[in-house]
């Protein structure tokens, strides 16, 4: 499930961790989603926007990455520009393009218990970058998990999978 996968950590405190997978994409479109929803929308929203799996936890709820942050009914301000939203208004918003100026739709969530990502980030499970609102919003899908691993000097094309015995 988290192979290859870039996931934008929104909180992270001793009673664990929570974050969005931003290279993942369903088959599911926003206009499938507002429909399910039974909201009204306009005719210029970009109802085509794939929604992403955010994470195996919660698969049915949906969190909305977003910029600017806004002012909605349940949004986490994860910092000054970016927040995480899970209520109807956003949507809403979005269906009739008075939303966030960008903004990941995903179902579900990655969450950790008290010192598990921790833990996974001692043995190596994980290689962390600093968060870049460039490759969340602006950098194509494809190419986000590259465009992380460059930030720390890492070329993903020098990696292998194969493991062997010296």
């Amino acid at each position: 499930f988290f192979n290859q996968a870039v996931t934008y950590i929104c909180e992270h405190d001793e009673s664990g961790s929570f974050g969005v997978i931003i290279n993942q994409q369903t088959t599911i479109s926003l206009k499938q989603v507002i429909q399910e929803m039974k909201i009204e929308s306009g005719d210029s929203y970009n109802e085509n926007q794939t929604i992403f799996i955010g994470g195996p936890v919660d698969q049915g709820r949906g969190f909305i990455l977003h910029r600017p942050t806004g002012n909605w009914s349940s949004s986490l301000s994860v910092n000054n520009d970016v927040a995480l939203t899970t209520s109807k208004d956003i949507l809403q918003a979005i269906a009739n393009n008075e939303g966030p100026k960008d903004c990941i739709v995903a179902l579900g969530y990655a969450g950790w218990a008290a010192g598990q990502l921790e833990q996974e980030m001692a043995s190596n499970t994980w290689l962390s970058c600093p968060a870049d609102e460039q490759i969340i919003f602006n950098t194509p899908v494809e190419e986000r998990w590259k465009a992380a691993a460059k930030l720390i000097g890492v070329d993903l094309s020098l990696l292998s999978n194969d493991t062997g015995h010296a």
